[in-house]
């Protein structure tokens, strides 16, 4: 007898919370050439300010605080003005943060390599793994080469404790991708002048914080309601001015067709708007962005978001695929595949998602349906090269799959269109989805893949049901005191002895319907006859007493 496979624990679902922020963004057209050089000296100047800036928060390090943040941005102050020097010091401080947690990121990722070659490297040559772990290697020569990439990752763990400890953190204003190309201009397709005017363009600086109870919701950079942009020049450029109190104002107005009722509700009321402006040097084109917070959205409890059943979503590597799950976690209809292309470039992949996870969540409010059930993926710990091997493709896959990007845009998207998303765990989904769903519910008119078939089993996780479909059966003697089973709906559901209905009607049925070969009616009597073999109610025919 051998003892039976231990299972992990598996986390119960929750409803995720809502968007806590708003971006939008509209071009500027018809820009001037003076108005262009004013852009460009005042992105310069102010991106020569962040820095500085950054440079002297790097060096502070741990010992940050108020006084230093204090003293950096009264000099800062003296170069711009109270306001720019404020949104320098708070990106610094946001920069500085996120490259914080990007090497606790990278030092837990370290670690994870460093126990899975010190695993293996303890197994004997040739020693086959399991799915938990991995197992021996191959050859004394991958045994060897192994050892010494160990060593090369000790290395660099410790070095990255070391500056974790002494808080020193590596941060490139511009990109450290871009600051790469500069040494392979011929593999990305650029000349040196190219890439400095896209190097220097990212390492300006021309965003603005909102200010609540002020003109607009902003001082520095203002847009009022008709789309005039103006913009608050720093001391040096003052000269530049082409309005009062030092301003400069663009010859393009903006116009958000997105979210533009509540840009312009905000601005009414002088609550605080965010504005950015950057130049995308590959279009020759300027745009603003202008960003906001919003409250924190109270989501719903989860028995209310199951009311109406579940959408369960399978996220794979080109697509999506869904299933619609009554309250019950019986499936209707047939499952929907939503697909994209995450080839090519960022923006496109970005594009890609955006529209698969439009059509899913148009198809989910067509269903009726008001939550989608998807899986809280996380592949931070298995993308390590360590652990899988040789499987690069697989690694590949994993990698290339935006998890994270995914995950915060669904609950924007969805949150506009009323709709709540569940979060389950998705150990075993595939797995069970594959074993109790797929076969079943194939037929001749319906092809299920093993995708469609976790889709199922995440619908119903995400329901509170288990994904099996019955439990065991009741004893052989099949009375009713037993009860009845309990996936099965409960005794006060209506409908839950009825059979199932065909998926679609056939086709020679149709056919003798439309051909009208029937002539003689059908007598009452074979009427309640095949009603009464069928299993059905049916009610006889009320009595004219009169």
């Amino acid at each position: 007898m051998t003892d039976k496979k231990q299972l992990r624990t598996i986390d119960d679902p929750f409803v995720a919370l809502g968007p806590s922020g708003v971006a939008i963004r509209d071009r500027l057209k018809h820009l001037t050439v003076e108005d262009e050089k004013v852009l460009r000296l005042v992105g310069e100047h102010l991106g020569r300010l962040a820095s500085q800036d950054l440079k002297q928060r790097c060096v502070d390090g741990l010992e940050h605080s108020n006084e230093t943040w204090a003293a950096r941005k009264r000099e800062l102050t003296e170069e711009c003005s109270s306001r720019w020097a404020g949104s320098i010091t708070k990106a610094t401080h946001d920069q500085w943060a996120l490259s914080r947690r990007c090497q606790i990121a990278h030092i837990q990722g370290l670690e994870a390599g460093v126990q899975t070659l010190m695993h293996r490297l303890s197994l004997p040559i040739g020693e086959k793994g399991s799915k938990r772990a991995p197992g021996g290697y191959r050859s004394e020569g991958e045994w060897f080469h192994k050892t010494r990439r160990l060593t090369v990752l000790k290395h660099r763990l410790d070095a990255a404790r070391a500056d974790r400890e002494a808080g020193v953190v590596h941060v490139v204003r511009g990109g450290r991708r871009l600051l790469n190309t500069r040494h392979n201009l011929q593999a990305a397709q650029l000349t040196e002048t190219q890439w400095r005017q896209h190097w220097e363009a990212e390492r300006w600086f021309l965003a603005a914080d909102g200010e609540s109870g002020k003109r607009f919701g902003n001082e520095t950079i203002r847009v009022n309601p008709d789309g005039e942009v103006s913009i608050k020049l720093p001391a040096p450029l003052a000269d530049l001015a082409n309005a009062k109190h030092g301003r400069y104002v663009l010859a393009s107005k903006v116009a958000f067709q997105h979210r533009g009722a509540e840009w312009a509700d905000r601005i009414s009321a002088n609550q605080a708007v965010a504005y950015r402006i950057h130049l995308d040097v590959q279009r020759g084109r300027w745009y603003l962005t202008a960003s906001w917070q919003r409250p924190v959205v109270q989501t719903i409890p989860l028995a209310t978001a199951r009311t109406k059943g579940m959408v369960g979503v399978d996220t794979n590597a080109d697509h999506f695929a869904a299933y619609r799950l009554d309250a019950h976690g019986n499936p209707v209809g047939d499952p929907k595949r939503f697909s994209y292309d995450l080839s090519g470039a960022a923006d496109h992949r970005d594009a890609q998602i955006r529209h698969a996870l439009t059509q899913l969540l148009h198809w989910t409010k067509q269903t009726g349906a008001t939550a989608i059930g998807i899986e809280n993926l996380d592949f931070t710990a298995e993308k390590t090269r360590e652990k899988h091997g040789r499987r690069r493709r697989f690694r590949q896959l994993i990698s290339g799959m935006p998890t994270g990007k995914l995950k915060a845009r669904i609950v924007s998207m969805a949150a506009e269109l009323g709709i709540s998303i569940v979060a389950v765990d998705p150990a075993y989904t595939s797995m069970w989805g594959d074993q109790h769903w797929r076969k079943p519910l194939a037929s001749t008119n319906r092809t299920m893949t093993r995708h469609d078939a976790a889709s199922v089993a995440i619908g119903r996780r995400a329901l509170g049901h288990p994904i099996r479909r019955r439990t065991a059966p009741p004893h052989d003697d099949q009375s009713d005191r037993r009860g009845h089973r309990t996936v099965q709906a409960d005794r006060g559901i209506r409908g839950r002895e009825e059979p199932r209905h065909p998926v679609t009607e056939r086709a020679h049925d149709a056919r003798r319907r439309t051909e009208g070969t029937r002539t003689r009616v059908t007598s009452a009597s074979n009427t309640v006859r095949d009603a009464h073999s069928s299993r059905t109610w049916v009610q006889d025919s009320l009595l004219d007493t009169v």
